[in-house]
């Protein structure tokens, strides 16, 4: 796809997202019935207990101001949203990675959140869906992780189309709709797309389509090739939707390649993932930081030289309420960068 394409792209991805909350939000009336990953799922009245097993799920039931139902959490990759931090701590942590089935069920949930297939799907590692089903549970996934994605291959699973921000907006007013604040997802969906379009309009305005980046979310090991993000997940979607180029064309979500081959792209920007995770050495921005710094072939690319390396969120590099931070964070490194035309 040619850097033009790119751009008409994401104008019409961006166009499609402001659209999509086009019109007046309108009261639930239950029975609600709704598709979700490809299969129906029913309420008879707004849930009163919920568990959430994702930090994304959990923060947009925050920000929708459902935390009073919000009877359990799992799976954080970092610190809560700052201004829940209050919130979060009076709700049970069932487990910062995965919870066992006992203890979701324990907390007698009339709905289960789940950020990610593999937590709870066909073979969840928490539990499946026909379990929860037996039990008379709801499970609602983000479709961001099952809409346009086969997650029956194994791993993070491969994505036949590329994510885009519609897929979260998506989830933002199915949680809305269920439990009956309507108003309230499209008011949050609005604002979320104010900050797409105000960042958009940033990089544009300094003529930022030449500009070249790569992310790198980690490393296995900080000798071995990093974890880089393809075209397709979202990272893909911030750099087209800002117009810049994304040097790893796999359509892999995180392919591995070899820093000879990055230094051999030699983008203008380096983008490294900042996460509490620690499953990996490579998780710690720093250690990503001095060896960039250090190593013979990194060290030389333009972008370490100049600076030019932006420290992001890990949880905005994946398909998250926080990639619009993830959005911002770079377009604002552009500017500050300098790198106009």
């Amino acid at each position: 796809m040619t850097s033009q394409l790119k751009r008409v792209f994401a104008a019409g991805v961006f166009a499609a997202g402001l659209s999509f909350t086009a019109g007046t939000a309108q009261a639930t009336t239950y029975p609600l019935s709704l598709e979700n990953c490809g299969r129906m799922i029913t309420f008879d009245h707004a849930p009163n207990r919920v568990v959430s097993l994702g930090q994304s799920n959990t923060e947009i039931l925050y920000l929708l101001g459902l935390a009073d139902a919000v009877v359990g959490t799992a799976v954080w990759i970092g610190p809560v949203m700052p201004e829940f931090a209050e919130i979060n701590r009076k709700i049970p942590r069932l487990a910062d990675n995965d919870p066992s089935f006992e203890s979701v069920v324990g907390q007698k949930p009339e709905l289960v959140t789940t950020q990610f297939q593999w937590h709870v799907g066909p073979n969840g590692a928490v539990g499946t869906v026909d379990q929860f089903d037996e039990l008379g549970i709801p499970v609602y996934t983000s479709p961001a992780d099952c809409v346009g994605k086969d997650n029956t291959t194994g791993g993070d699973g491969t994505r036949k189309d590329a994510f885009a921000m519609t897929s979260i907006y998506q989830e933002i007013e199915d949680l809305a709709k269920i439990f009956n604040v309507e108003a309230r997802g499209a008011k949050l969906v609005s604002q979320l797309q104010q900050r797409e379009q105000a960042a958009r309009d940033t990089v544009a305005g300094i003529g930022g389509h030449h500009i070249s980046v790569v992310y790198w979310f980690s490393s296995s090991q900080l000798q071995v090739d990093p974890y880089v993000a393809g075209q397709k997940g979202a990272p893909g979607y911030i750099s087209n939707l800002l117009g810049i180029d994304n040097v790893i064309k796999s359509d892999d979500e995180w392919p591995t390649v070899g820093w000879e081959t990055i230094a051999r792209a030699d983008p203008d920007i380096i983008v490294i993932g900042k996460m509490d995770r620690r499953r990996f050495p490579a998780d710690n921005w720093e250690l990503k930081m001095q060896f960039l710094k250090t190593d013979p072939v990194t060290s030389q690319m333009k972008a370490v030289r100049n600076g030019h390396i932006v420290v992001m969120d890990a949880q905005a590099m994946n398909p998250t309420i926080r990639t619009i931070s993830g959005i911002e964070a770079l377009a604002q490194a552009i500017k500050t960068f300098g790198l106009e035309q």
